[in-house]
C-alpha cells in the first residue's frame, strides 16, 4: 500500500486557540496565489511527515481562495495526527496536502437546512453556513458541545452574518437550552435537508430521531470523523481470497490483516489515506463476490448494491472470493 501524493504545497499562516483542546490552522498558498476551490462540505487531506496523512473539512468560506481554515481537535487517543498539529506544527511550517474532496456536499435543490453539528463536527457546517448565506438560502445552525469554553470558533459565530440563525447547546448549561432534537425537526419546513456532523453516537442520535419523525433517507445527510472498531461477529475476520481481475493473480487475506495490507505485502499498491474507512480514497469497484462493508463512507443503498468497497478496512466472508478491478 502507499500514501496518497499531495497535490499541492501550503504554508501555515495562522495558528491560534479555537476553543479548548481545538486549535485552528489558516493555510496559504505558497506564493501567495489563490488557492484551488472547494464546495462547502468539502475536506483536504494533510501530510504532517512520518507518514501521517489525515482529513480535515474545510470551515472557510468557499468564496475566499486565499486561505484554507480548519479546526482541530486534539484527541485523547490519538493516532499521531491531532498531537502533530497541536504540538509540533508551526506558523511557517510547509506541508503537503490534497485537493479538495467533497463527500458532504449540500443539497443544490433544498428549499431550507437544517445543520446539526456535534463538537468538532461544526467545521464543514461553518463553510455550508457561509454558502447558504451567499445564496440566500434559508437554513438553522445547532451546535452543541460540553461547554462554552469547548465551542470551537464561537467569536465567529456570534460576529457572522447569519448569527440570528445559529443556536448553542451546552451540556453543563440550563437544561432548557439543550436540543429538543424532536421539536427541531417538527419545527422544520416542508422538505428540509439535513447535514449532520460529529461523534458517531451524535450522529446515529440525529439520523434515528430523523428516521422516527418520518424524514426521507434522501433528505439525510452525515459526516463520520472517526471509524468505530470493526465488528467480528458479521463473520468476516476469518481467511478469504482477493482475485485481481486485470492479471487473474489470487491473493490470501489471513485474520488480523486488512485487503489493502495483503495486497501491500504482495506487492501490489493501493493507495490509502486514513486506512479507517472514511475518506475514500482506495474505493475499488467488486466485479465479483460479496463483500463484508466495515467502513463510513458508503450509504447504505450503495453497501447493498455491492458494487464497490473500501479495501483498508472491508473484507469478504470466510472462505470466500473478490474479484477487484485492480
Amino acid at each position: 500500500m502507499s500514501l496518497a501524493r499531495p497535490d499541492i504545497q501550503l504554508r501555515v499562516a495562522a495558528k491560534l486557540p479555537a476553543a479548548e483542546d481545538i486549535c485552528a490552522l489558516e493555510l496559504h498558498s505558497i506564493d501567495g496565489a489563490p488557492l484551488p476551490a472547494f464546495s462547502a462540505g468539502a475536506h483536504i487531506d494533510l501530510h504532517l511527515g512520518d507518514g501521517l496523512v489525515r482529513q480535515y473539512s474545510l470551515a472557510g468560506s468557499p468564496a475566499d481562495s486565499s486561505r484554507y481554515l480548519l479546526g482541530v481537535l486534539l484527541e485523547p487517543a490519538s493516532r499521531g495526527g491531532s498531537a502533530a498539529v497541536h504540538r509540533r506544527l508551526r506558523v511557517g511550517d510547509l506541508l503537503g496536502a490534497s485537493l479538495p474532496r467533497n463527500h458532504f456536499a449540500l443539497d443544490p435543490d433544498a428549499p431550507h437546512s437544517l445543520l446539526l453539528a456535534g463538537g468538532i463536527g461544526v467545521t464543514p457546517l461553518l463553510s455550508m453556513a457561509e454558502q447558504l448565506q451567499l445564496d440566500g438560502r434559508g437554513f438553522e445552525l445547532h451546535y452543541c458541545t460540553r461547554s462554552a469554553a469547548r465551542t470551537a470558533f464561537a467569536e465567529r459565530l456570534r460576529d457572522s452574518a447569519w448569527a440570528a440563525r445559529v443556536r448553542l447547546h451546552h451540556d453543563d448549561a440550563e437544561p432548557a437550552q439543550r436540543l429538543d432534537l424532536a421539536r427541531t425537526l417538527a419545527d422544520a419546513p416542508p422538505a428540509t435537508h439535513l447535514y449532520v456532523c460529529g461523534p458517531r453516537g451524535f450522529i446515529d442520535w440525529v439520523l434515528q430521531g430523523a428516521r422516527d419523525a418520518g424524514w426521507d433517507e434522501a433528505r439525510l445527510h452525515r459526516e463520520y470523523f472517526a471509524a468505530d472498531p470493526a465488528p467480528a461477529a458479521d463473520g468476516g475476520d476469518a481467511e478469504f481470497d482477493v482475485e485481481l481481475a486485470s492479471s487473474s493473480r489470487v491473493v490470501r487475506v489471513p485474520p488480523g490483516q486488512t485487503i489493502v495490507q495483503a495486497l501491500g505485502a504482495a506487492g501490489v499498491d493501493v493507495p490509502t489515506s486514513c486506512e479507517q474507512g472514511i475518506c475514500g480514497t482506495c474505493l475499488t469497484r467488486v466485479l465479483a463476490g460479496t463483500p463484508l462493508h466495515r467502513d463510513s463512507y458508503l450509504t447504505d443503498d450503495e453497501r447493498a448494491a455491492g458494487d464497490q468497497m473500501l479495501p483498508c478496512c472491508s473484507r469478504a466472508a470466510a472462505g470466500a472470493r473478490l474479484v477487484l478491478d485492480l
